[in-house]
């Protein structure tokens, strides 16, 4: 897993993380993309975050004004994410369609 952040994006003056995490295959990535994408943020300003695939990595970018509710967000994501990667990792490999 390779996390950078704690940028501030001089142009607009949000801070800004970004975290990709490695796959076995493309179709566990697209699994995890598509188990995390539904969660929205619950605070309607102040914080964005786009999920995307290439090939087998999931990659995640948050931007934010504050530091708290950057911080709240990706300890959440985190969790989720461990729990779908325990999901997967319990029901063994995706067969393939």
């Amino acid at each position: 897993m390779a996390a950078s952040g704690g940028e501030t994006n001089h142009g607009t003056g949000k801070l800004e993380f970004s975290l990709d995490v490695p796959f076995p295959s493309s179709r566990e990535a697209a699994i995890a993309l598509n188990s995390l994408s539904p969660d929205r943020e619950p605070r309607k300003g102040g914080i964005s975050k786009q999920l995307t695939m290439s090939g087998s990595t999931l990659s995640v970018r948050w931007s934010a004004d504050e530091a708290r509710i950057l911080r709240v967000s990706v300890n959440s994501f985190l969790d989720h994410l461990s729990l779908v990667m325990e999901t997967m990792q319990m029901f063994g490999p995706p067969v393939s369609q």
